[in-house]
């Protein structure tokens, strides 16, 4: 049986390291994962409980926050458990076995989504002439 799951979404909020009473390292978060649309469509988004234990929790704290875009690879399990008022519930969560980084670290100086890369054209002087030359005659 195969149970893997990779997934691709933003942190929706700064994880959080724990520390259980054994000592282990763990933090749970949740991530926004867009689903896959065509045009005309209304953008759906779910939003996927995941957990990670150990080294694994340690780096997320320290390298993510809120809005973060993250790669997971993991497998999903459930969780069964009474709620406050004694109702029988399960919960479905990614465990997290590894995770990678999806975007570049942000530049603060660079321009935010609302703002056009600025750039300039080449003025028509600033090339030369090549005449007649051929592919032969170019130096690459």
């Amino acid at each position: 049986m195969f149970n893997l799951v990779v997934l691709t979404g933003r942190l929706t909020a700064d994880p959080e390291l724990k520390t259980t009473a054994n000592g282990l390292s763990v933090t749970t978060f949740s991530i926004a994962v867009d689903r896959r649309y065509r045009s005309g469509e209304e953008r759906q988004t779910d939003f996927i409980n995941i957990v990670a234990w150990r080294q694994t929790a340690e780096f997320i704290t320290k390298y993510f926050k809120k809005g973060s875009l993250i790669g997971i690879e993991g497998s999903i399990q459930t969780r069964r458990y009474q709620d406050k008022n004694g109702n029988n519930r399960t919960a479905f969560e990614v465990v997290a076995n590894n995770v990678q980084f999806v975007e570049s670290k942000r530049d603060p100086s660079a321009p935010t989504a609302g703002e056009p890369a600025s750039f300039s054209n080449a003025d028509v002087n600033d090339f030369a002439d090549l005449g007649d030359a051929t592919d032969d005659d170019l130096p690459f």
